[in-house]
């Protein structure tokens, strides 16, 4: 199955911007952040297919995931 991933900010550095990945089986959103080497506490906001998403929300082929990091500012 095949599914697109958006990095967006900080988590682009030293990874990639859109990418899409051959995942052998469905799997949650919280294995994919293990596969590309990001801790679940770098991500504040995840969306599948533009939704909200909780890390246990298994996907799907064709999904479109979308995480975010915390941004400060001021």
């Amino acid at each position: 199955m095949q599914v697109e991933v958006r990095l967006f900010a900080a988590l682009r550095e030293g990874r990639f911007g859109t990418q899409r990945l051959e995942l052998a089986v469905p799997c949650p959103v919280r294995d994919l952040l293990q596969l590309l080497s990001i801790c679940e506490g770098e991500v504040f906001l995840c969306l599948v297919n533009g939704q909200h998403s909780k890390l246990d929300r298994k996907l799907a082929d064709g999904d479109v995931v979308s995480l975010f990091p915390a941004v400060g500012g001021g």
